[in-house]
C-alpha cells in the first residue's frame, strides 16, 4: 500500500486569473503565491480549512468541451471535487447571495450535496453529513441509496 496522507491539492486549468481568483477568494480562499500563471505555473489558494487549489493557465485551447458530470457526453478523466461543508442550508445561501447558480442536487445514504461550477465550468460539489463518520463509507452500499435531483431540488 503506498503511504497517502491527504489530498495535497487540487489543480483546475482556468481562463482567466482575475475572474478565476475572485470566485475563489468568495468562499475564503486565501491568494498564497502566483508562480507564474503566464508561463503555466500555478497560482496558489489555500481555503482555511486546509484545502489547496492551483489555479494554472493560461488555458491556450478555446471551444472545447470540459468533463463534466452532468452532460450526455462523459470522458475519462477528472470530473468535479467534493468539499466537505458544515452546513448545505449555508451552502446554498452562499451560493445565492453570490449569483452561482446550483447546477444539481444529490443524496447518497446520510450525505446531500450541491453541485456548483467555477467560471470555467469546472464542478464543486458540496456535501454535508449529519455525523463526523459518513455512512457513505461503508461497505453496504447499494445502488437505491443513491437518489439525483435536478436543479430545482
Amino acid at each position: 500500500m503506498l503511504g497517502i496522507l491527504k489530498v495535497d491539492h487540487i489543480g483546475i486549468r482556468i481562463a482567466d486569473k482575475n475572474v478565476s481568483v475572485a470566485f475563489y477568494q468568495n468562499p475564503g480562499f486565501k491568494l498564497l503565491a502566483d508562480a507564474g500563471y503566464d508561463h503555466g505555473h500555478p497560482i496558489i489558494m489555500q481555503h482555511p480549512s486546509g484545502v489547496v487549489v492551483n489555479l494554472l493557465g493560461p488555458g491556450t485551447a478555446g471551444g472545447g468541451s470540459n468533463i463534466l458530470m452532468d452532460v450526455d457526453e462523459k470522458y475519462p478523466g477528472y470530473t468535479h471535487v467534493a468539499l466537505r461543508v458544515n452546513s448545505l442550508e449555508q451552502a446554498e445561501a452562499f451560493a445565492t447571495d453570490h449569483n452561482i447558480a446550483i447546477t444539481g442536487r444529490m443524496q447518497f445514504k446520510d450525505m446531500h450535496a450541491i453541485f456548483i461550477r467555477d467560471p470555467d465550468g469546472t464542478v464543486i460539489e458540496l456535501d454535508a453529513y449529519p455525523d463526523k463518520e459518513p455512512e457513505t463509507r461503508s461497505e453496504s452500499v447499494e445502488a437505491d441509496d443513491f437518489k439525483e435531483f435536478d436543479d430545482h431540488g
